[in-house]
């Protein structure tokens, strides 16, 4: 699998975040390549539909070689939006929505192909074999390297593996929404191969105060200087610890983190220090 080891999200590039003029998304490209982070991942919806068109011209004007980046989208979510003629938020993975779908990214992103296209989240209406028929088409015309889900169940994984190969799938993930440990998802995840990538990796850790992230809090500043490391770091290093090879997806836009998440995967958490962790997030000790 080539993906770097951290991902850049850009959910907050654009109009849903920062705001980053077409000079500021080269420059912050460049930022990560510079500091081995080569996949960023997208969202047709980013932006309400605007963010992939805005990284596309900043990519075509940064000189960067497309065989050098990764670029990964996501497809299926129908959102209410200026942009979009649609009634209510809905999910749509007909054969036709799919392929029309991807072809949009590939002209907003100005690429060929995606490394990688993933289903944003399950829909109680897909329907596997149209899914595998889509996907097929885009893997033989070349405009799709890779599939993948995102929010997948393991029954939901099951489901479509059994028609097409499922390459990734992209979870909610962190020291404050770990689930995916205990409800069979990375498991699952491990036994077929299936790569995990995580968004929203630092959790609620430093956007809510209560009493789980201030235990976490009080614990990641006992293991501060012993790893030479801040939170952030100790954060991502908790979750790459995993034996499932998980992959952060990291959505700051701010140079300075981004260099130190890329350090974060140097960092080998000792077996006590990442359950220590555990259990403050938690706030009592594992069964």
């Amino acid at each position: 699998m080539r993906y770097s080891r951290l991902i850049a999200g850009t959910m907050t590039w654009g109009s849903w975040g920062k705001q980053l003029s077409k000079k500021e998304m080269d420059a912050l490209m460049h930022h990560c390549i510079t500091n081995n982070i080569t996949t960023f991942d997208h969202a047709d919806i980013y932006g309400a539909y605007t963010t992939e068109a805005d990284f596309g011209k900043a990519f075509i004007d940064s000189g960067i070689k497309r065989e050098d980046i990764q670029l990964i989208s996501k497809c299926g979510i129908q959102y209410l939006s200026d942009n979009r003629n649609n009634k209510v938020k809905h999910y749509d993975y007909s054969k036709e929505y799919i392929i029309w779908s991807v072809e949009e990214s590939l002209k907003n992103l100005n690429t060929e192909y995606l490394d990688l296209l993933l289903l944003h989240r399950p829909s109680p209406l897909m329907v596997a074999e149209d899914i595998a028929e889509a996907i097929s088409i885009l893997k033989k015309d070349g405009k799709i390297r890779d599939f993948g889900v995102s929010n997948f169940t393991p029954s939901q994984m099951d489901m479509i593996s059994l028609r097409m190969d499922v390459d990734v799938n992209q979870i909610e993930f962190s020291l404050t929404q770990h689930s995916a440990m205990h409800n069979g998802t990375l498991d699952y995840m491990t036994t077929c191969g299936i790569k995990p990538m995580a968004w929203s990796p630092l959790g609620s850790v430093f956007r809510e105060d209560n009493e789980q992230t201030r235990r976490i809090h009080k614990q990641l500043g006992g293991l501060m200087d012993k790893y030479n490391a801040t939170e952030d770091q100790l954060l991502l290093a908790w979750i790459m610890k995993h034996p499932a090879g998980i992959h952060p997806v990291v959505g700051t836009t701010n140079k300075k983190r981004l260099t130190q998440a890329v350090e974060a995967s140097k960092i080998e958490l000792e077996l006590e220090d990442w359950f220590l962790i555990l259990v403050a997030s938690q706030g009592h000790k594992v069964p």
